[in-house]
């Protein structure tokens, strides 16, 4: 189970050090009824259950640990336009539609920054994000990305060229690059336990440490707890991976089309804000190009915060912090008097073609998932998207729910091992 294995993982992260969380909510005891019960309170489920609230809706939110307890709230706080890969869109979807898919990610971006501010959420919003190549080869694969983004659907972005790339970020790792504005970063805890308190206080009802064990699905769905149920007209099923943690019967025919990855960070202790200011221009976040990624990025607070080292095999990598600190001096060498008191991780949820899979079960069960570890700001409009459908306006959700999705390989015994072999030969064709 995947709970079992990233207990540790939760336990030494930065954005659980750098927040004051408000007192936990009681679970659920006994039989209610709502107009809508949303399942699981990372973004997609906050969004979903506050765009509902505020449509009229009566709402009740079941999390099974607390609030933000999962990737919501230990990601690398990226706020990124774009999927995972395009690959899905563009194979699946006319041009127009695919433009119209894009667009979902460009608004999604807006949502974030409209939603900081209608909300007063004091996240540590920061815009600006760079995406880096290694070599030339890499540098000419994202000069053609960049220019079909412009050409297909509209999104500019700024080059960086080899002789000005030293102006942007102090490494020598990187060959070229291009700068985004619209994209950017803040703090992914802060940030859900902002849209958490906009979410009770429009009047969404949220019991934490309430796992879901079962749904009854009919026209009217029973979502089962261990002391409760709620009676519903609708359901939103928001858990990604820990959806069908506590009992099979909640969405077992989802399970086989994500796949858990664990990804990692660490966090150095603080410098001096010069020292900060010094190491990548506009203080914007970064990603490399390569298939398995570093991403990284200063905080509010004057650290690295430094990412990548995924999992494929669910297994956590041996001496964490220690080699993550390695990764990151091979970008920043100039670190190395800085000691890592923060190394956490967890799990993302990745589908097959790396697309968001959303869609219903039923007419009047939606579910959310698939965000392929670019979900920050994708969570957000999906939970809008999901509200929306409900509320009548389903153009855009069925748009995305037209991708279709292969179960990965193997089955439940087998996919993980497939998995690592596909993985492996992209790792290696990142080396070479």
């Amino acid at each position: 189970m995947l709970l079992k294995r990233e207990v540790h993982l939760t336990q030494n992260s930065y954005y659980e050090a750098s927040v004051s969380r408000p007192t936990p909510e009681a679970s659920l005891k006994g039989a209610i009824r709502a107009d809508v019960c949303v399942v699981g309170a990372g973004l997609a489920g906050l969004s979903a259950a506050l765009e509902l609230r505020q449509r009229g809706f009566t709402v009740a939110l079941l999390e099974a640990k607390t609030v933000g307890w999962g990737a919501s709230g230990r990601n690398g706080g990226q706020l990124i336009a774009g999927y995972a890969s395009d690959d899905a869109i563009e194979s699946q979807l006319d041009a127009a539609a695919a433009r119209e898919a894009w667009q979902v990610t460009v608004d999604a971006l807006a949502l974030v920054r409209q939603r900081i501010a209608d909300h007063q959420i004091d996240c540590d919003f920061v815009p600006g994000y760079m995406s880096l190549a290694v070599n030339a080869r890499k540098a000419r694969e994202l000069a053609g990305y960049s220019e079909q983004l412009m050409q297909r659907y509209g999104y500019a972005v700024q080059p960086i060229a080899p002789a000005d790339v030293g102006n942007w970020i102090a490494s020598d790792r990187f060959h070229s690059g291009v700068y985004d504005p619209q994209s950017g970063h803040l703090h992914p805890l802060k940030y859900t336990l902002g849209i958490a308190a906009a979410a009770r206080a429009a009047g969404v009802q949220i019991y934490e440490n309430t796992p879901v064990h079962k749904v009854h699905r009919a026209n009217r769905p029973v979502v089962h707890t261990e002391q409760g149920s709620v009676t519903c007209d609708f359901v939103v099923m928001a858990g990604n991976v820990y959806l069908n943690e506590y009992g099979n019967a909640v969405a077992p025919e989802l399970a086989p089309r994500i796949m858990p990855v664990g990804t990692y960070i660490i966090a150095t202790e603080q410098m001096a804000p010069e020292r900060a200011a010094e190491l990548i221009r506009h203080r914007a976040a970064v990603c490399d190009t390569n298939f398995v990624l570093d991403y990284f990025r200063p905080t509010a607070d004057h650290r690295m915060l430094f990412g990548g080292r995924v999992s494929y095999s669910g297994a956590t990598p041996l001496n964490l912090a220690g080699s993550m600190r390695q990764r990151m001096l091979s970008v920043f060498p100039q670190l190395s008097d800085l000691a890592v008191p923060y190394a956490w991780g967890g799990f993302v949820d990745i589908t097959m073609n790396r697309g968001p899979d959303f869609g219903r079960l039923d007419p009047n069960i939606y579910y959310l998932q698939g965000f392929s570890g670019h979900g920050l700001a994708l969570t957000g409009m999906a939970g809008q998207l999901a509200a929306q459908a409900i509320a009548g306006q389903a153009s855009r959700f069925d748009l995305l729910a037209r991708l279709r999705h292969h179960n990965f390989p193997g089955g439940a015994a087998l996919r993980t091992p497939a998995l690592v072999l596909g993985m492996l030969y992209h790792r290696i064709k990142d080396l070479m």
